[in-house]
């Protein structure tokens, strides 16, 4: 899969492409279907299927007092994205500048000059340039000026529409079933290993505290059955704890802490991918160190157990 951004465009050429433009956080069903369906039509019409992204985040540009928590990395996004055929993706810059630009002129400049578009796929309610003045319609005038169509896709999901604001939603509201349905696979959070301060190994169970990017959407506090894996690295069972510690802290520091039965090396500094698979139970205080002990173990147990039914194809992405 090819990867440009703005610095490759100056001396870039391509063949023709249908065009698919978003965020796409999460890659969940209702993303796959749009490119889906723009993958089909692009094989129909011997073109390159392209995807438009953005990064940074828009609302982290805009407002980042109410820009949402993200679900996944550029990395994941990318990968996710190879996963599911496309041909190359255009990862556009996003700035203040970038948000000045008009609908039209981002037509113009993007998709008829750079990506040679012959069609565009996009959701229903797609909106986008200088004040979110673009929509379908205005793709659908310019795309008849220019020489490409536009194909709306129709909102999936029942009883809710699938969207990346639902899978917040859901983790937020302690229902990672829903989040897990409606993304198509695990919630997967990927992140770097830092030090701790050693509690879980004083407790026979040692972790990996994951030091999360601050902008990561993160489920509900809680104990969690999960799988883990180092890329490209075999996957492993991972009894996940996302909490403040009550047990040892009044007010501690909200962390994601993972530990790996069965696996006996160093993470520091690894990237983990970090899935989660079943929600085990809430975070809660025990009469003492010791009850918190057997507890964990039953936590470990229920993981391993959990994880014996999990495929690594299960985390993958939708065809």
């Amino acid at each position: 899969m090819i990867v440009l951004r703005d610095d490759d465009m100056a001396t870039f050429t391509g063949r023709p492409s249908v065009v698919t433009i978003g965020i796409f956080d999460g890659l969940h069903r209702g993303h796959q279907r749009i490119i889906s369906k723009a993958r089909a039509l692009a094989e129909q019409r011997g073109a390159l299927l392209t995807v438009v992204t953005f990064d940074p985040h828009p609302a982290w540009v805009l407002a980042s007092e109410r820009a949402p928590a993200l679900l996944a990395t550029l990395d994941q996004r990318l990968e996710g994205l190879e996963q599911l055929r496309v041909d190359q993706v255009r990862v556009v810059t996003f700035d203040r500048a970038l948000a000045s630009e008009s609908a039209v002129t981002f037509i113009e400049r993007v998709l008829e000059h750079q990506l040679h578009t012959i069609d565009v796929v996009v959701g229903e309610d797609f909106r986008f340039g200088n004040d979110r003045v673009g929509d379908v319609a205005l793709l659908e005038v310019e795309g008849a000026r220019r020489g490409f169509g536009v194909v709306p896709s129709p909102i999936h999901g029942t009883p809710a529409r699938w969207s990346s604001t639902a899978v917040r939603r859901a983790l937020r509201e302690d229902d990672l079933a829903l989040a897990n349905d409606i993304l198509g696979r695990p919630f997967t959070v990927r992140a770097g290993v830092v030090h701790g301060d050693g509690r879980g190994a004083d407790l026979g169970y040692p972790t990996a505290n994951l030091d999360l990017a601050i902008h990561q959407q993160i489920p509900h506090a809680g104990i969690y059955a999960g799988a883990v894996r180092t890329a490209p690295a075999s996957w492993w069972p991972a009894a996940i704890s996302v909490g403040t510690r009550p047990q040892f802290y009044d007010d501690g520091a909200l962390l994601v802490e993972v530990h790996i039965p069965g696996l006996d090396t160093d993470l520091y500094d690894a990237q983990l991918d970090v899935s989660f698979l079943t929600r085990l139970r809430g975070e809660q205080t025990f009469n003492d160190v010791d009850a918190l002990v057997t507890q964990i173990g039953r936590d470990v147990e229920q993981t391993v157990e959990i994880f014996e039914k999990f495929s690594p194809t299960a985390s993958a992405l939708l065809e």
